[in-house]
């Protein structure tokens, strides 16, 4: 059976990402290497670089560079996160029909029942069951397409700022724990919320920290386009009949303004600056992905109070 080219292509970029993380080549000849944490040469059968001393065969680094060759040099992270979030728009929407709700209302509010499946987040089932994933997954999770539609704008705005300035792997981690941060603050206060917006808010958090250890012009701009966003967000919420969680949005915000205190703002330099941002990367990564495994192992779990 032939193949199209553009499949080919897809194939051809999966083989040569898995090739890079442990440490392969597109071809059996053998020829000099770049080390995937600092960058330096290295000799055709070296297995560790000489100048930093990470492993030329499998390693953060080598993994982090090969992930991100699947999906383009050019803000990968941002990329995955769009993908993700409307990707679980539509298991939502999917799911919201197989719960009995009427496909035209999605555009405005979605199923309560399959947004709690799919991980809401909600104090009593983070409190009493101990599904902790749900401050996690809430992130991907929208009520409609105005809901969706507004947060991936601002996410494809904010989004390849941040990851050009701090790094894709750091630029994964805020996105995250602002979310968690966000949605912890929200579900302590008692709401039944998802969305966006919370780790959106701790992303533009960090840029706010970040312009305000910077001096000059350019800075106090963006500074001042990010405190408007902000103030515009914050009063939008306070309009009647908006059902927009300001608690989550002060939470994820305070939590990227937080780590861009402490974090440097810049893209990794050193090898151990390097090391320690993909570490933290691959360790968002992997409370995402543990958080959505423990959530479809409990989608089919009795709703309290039914």
């Amino acid at each position: 059976m032939q193949i199209s080219y553009q499949w080919q292509q897809r194939m051809d970029r999966v083989k040569n990402a898995a090739r890079g993380i442990f440490g392969g080549t597109g071809d059996n000849q053998p020829r000099p290497k770049l080390c995937p944490s600092c960058g330096s040469l290295v000799g055709i059968n070296a297995t560790r670089c000489h100048a930093c001393g990470a492993s030329l065969r499998f390693s953060l680094a080598a993994a982090t560079r090969g992930v991100s060759g699947l999906f383009g040099d050019e803000n990968p992270v941002t990329r995955v996160l769009l993908y993700a979030n409307i990707a679980m728009f539509v298991v939502t929407y999917i799911a919201g029909i197989a719960a009995g709700q009427s496909g035209f209302s999605i555009a405005f509010s979605g199923s309560g029942e399959a947004l709690y499946r799919l991980g809401a987040s909600y104090w009593p089932a983070i409190q009493y069951f101990h599904e902790y994933y749900r401050l996690v997954t809430a992130s991907f999770l929208h009520m409609g397409l105005l809901h969706i539609g507004m947060n991936m704008m601002v996410l494809m705005d904010v989004g390849p700022q941040a990851e050009h300035e701090y790094g894709s792997a750091k630029y994964l981690f805020v996105y995250i724990f602002s979310g968690v941060g966000g949605f912890l603050l929200s579900a302590v206060r008692g709401h039944f919320a998802v969305g966006a917006s919370a780790s959106l808010m701790g992303i533009i958090g960090v840029l706010l920290a970040m312009n305000m250890k910077r001096g000059g012009a350019l800075a106090q701009a963006q500074k001042s386009r990010l405190i408007s966003w902000i103030a515009m967000t914050f009063m939008i919420g306070f309009f009647p009949g908006v059902r927009i969680d300001n608690w989550g949005h002060f939470g994820g915000l305070a939590t990227g303004f937080i780590l861009g205190r402490v974090m440097t703002d810049r893209q990794a330099v050193t090898s151990r600056e390097r090391q320690f941002a993909q570490a933290l990367g691959w360790l968002a990564g992997l409370v995402t992905v543990v958080s959505f495994v423990l959530m479809f192992a409990h989608y089919r779990d009795p709703i309290p109070g039914r």
